[in-house]
């Protein structure tokens, strides 16, 4: 099972959640015959403090074998603290290993208005994952700045931009997934037990 710990960019504001990438992403999975669940756990406004804070309970409840972990843009979009967001991100990154599970973190970027001290800061967070974590660079790549792919508040992505942005996260997840058992005389795959 993929847990999806995200905010608004992975709940879906703005389209249904049916349009959301994550959503998308499930039955791309199902299209392949790979038996994933997916688990969306975002919730529109969340930054990394509160995602840390709802992550103990979502790992006991769920078990998941991955969690992708999409947060930060709200803490940027605040200026709040970089240390924090820092810490807070490498935290749950630790908390899904320490639980068995394997991270995978959704780069962010910042619009170039914050400055390059503040925006480059942040930038930095997500040069890569801790040990043993996987890195989708930037969530939003050729979906950032193209309106055509955003809604009318030039942050969210609208139907087409979540199709992009399903495009650009399956670029680093397939290979996970497809390392993978072909089941002898059925049409299904079913996933290893190697993280």
């Amino acid at each position: 099972m993929l847990l999806i710990v995200g905010d608004s960019l992975s709940a879906g504001y703005g389209v249904t959640r049916e349009r959301a990438w994550p959503s998308l992403l499930e039955r791309r999975l199902a299209s392949h015959a790979i038996k994933v669940r997916v688990v969306n756990a975002s919730i529109s406004g969340e930054t990394s403090a509160s995602g840390r804070a709802r992550l103990p309970a979502l790992l006991v409840r769920h078990r998941p074998r991955w969690v992708l972990i999409e947060l930060g843009a709200n803490d940027g979009l605040r200026g709040l603290s970089l240390e924090s967001l820092r810490q807070s991100i490498e935290a749950m990154q630790r908390m899904v290993i320490d639980a068995g599970a394997w991270p995978i973190l959704a780069g962010m970027k910042l619009p170039p208005n914050y400055g390059p001290g503040y925006a480059g800061g942040f930038e930095k967070i997500y040069a890569a994952p801790v040990p043993g974590g996987l890195l989708i660079p930037f969530l939003l790549e050729g979906v950032a700045g193209q309106p055509d792919l955003n809604q009318a508040d030039g942050i969210h992505p609208n139907a087409e931009g979540h199709q992009r942005v399903l495009e650009h996260v399956w670029l680093t997840l397939e290979p996970l997934f497809m390392t993978s058992t072909q089941v002898e005389g059925k049409n299904q795959t079913v996933l290893d037990s190697q993280k």
